[in-house]
């Protein structure tokens, strides 16, 4: 990777953006230069298609010169003041990101007198409010409906936010902590601590069986003893600890699919989910009305 991030390609794109531009001048010169050695009496170049399709001994008209000349100046302009060639800034130092920084932060002056009275509010308060709500709605959907669909019941790998079962509890405050810092969700792989095949097997029968799903007992009663390696995360009831993000596993409800089969490739292999921190993107009362709003997905009934 490292091939393609060195100093080498910023040279290279700089060179063939240049010798391109170059190229075009001198073509437009040499067009002007040449002429026709020994013109015809109709002044044609001689050159004759279908029986009566001459080829005209006629300059460039002018306007079009002009326009070519100035194309290439244009370009030669644009990339002294903007950046296009290499690691050249611009003498204006204009970016992507600096503009689109500036845009935002002239968006959130014009809002910031209507977060403020938001931000004066518990977000039990705001959930209640039709105007904040309508503006979390907005904000849920622009930031986090990619992952958690526009529904908010989200999909396999990434948590249904209408219900009651939450990974590191549903209450506002931590809500707001997940949206500002974002988490990291590890089951790290635990095979070779439950022991071989058959003990892993036994094991996904019995967290099968902590939440009446379909299961064959015999193996869940073999595997209860080798599930207290998951219980110092799960614990030994199997409902979960809010503290490490562990899933309850007595409510049926599965983040990563159900059945033998998924629970066993994740005893062996784990899985690592990520949800981004929102605090380099969202303002302090966008994140307040955005975790209202999550908040008021799981508790519509107080939230009307």
């Amino acid at each position: 990777m490292s091939d393609f991030t060195n100093s080498f390609w910023p040279l290279f794109i700089s060179a063939i953006t240049l010798i391109g531009i170059f190229a075009c001048a001198w073509l437009l010169w040499i067009n002007n230069k040449t002429k026709v050695a020994k013109p015809t009496a109709d002044n044609s170049t001689g050159h004759v298609w279908d029986e009566d399709l001459r080829e005209m001994n006629n300059p460039l008209p002018r306007w079009w010169v002009w326009m070519f000349i100035i194309t290439i100046v244009f370009a030669l302009a644009y990339l002294v003041i903007y950046p296009g060639l290499g690691n050249h800034q611009g003498i204006f130092g204009w970016s992507q990101v600096g503009q689109y920084e500036a845009e935002v932060a002239k968006a959130n002056a014009v809002t910031e007198p209507l977060y403020a009275k938001f931000l004066a509010m518990s977000p039990e308060e705001v959930a209640d409010d039709a105007q904040a709500m309508a503006i979390g709605g907005r904000l849920f959907l622009n930031n986090c409906a990619q992952c958690h669909g526009s529904d908010a019941r989200g999909s396999k790998g990434f948590p249904n936010l209408t219900d009651h079962d939450w990974l590191h509890g549903g209450e506002p405050d931590t809500i707001k902590a997940t949206l500002v810092n974002g988490r990291n969700g590890i089951m790290p792989p635990m095979a070779a601590a439950v022991g071989n095949e058959e003990d892993v097997r036994n094991v996904a029968h019995y967290v099968l069986s902590l939440s009446n799903s379909q299961h064959e007992p015999s193996f869940a009663a073999l595997g209860q003893e080798k599930f207290m390696v998951c219980a110092a995360c799960h614990g030994a009831d199997g409902k979960g600890n809010a503290m490490f993000g562990a899933p309850n596993l007595t409510d049926g409800i599965w983040l990563h699919g159900a059945g033998e089969k998924q629970i066993v490739a994740m005893i062996n292999h784990g899985k690592t989910n990520q949800m981004p921190a929102q605090a380099g993107k969202l303002s302090e009362a966008q994140i307040h009305v955005l975790t209202a709003y999550v908040w008021g997905l799981s508790n519509k009934p107080a939230a009307q």
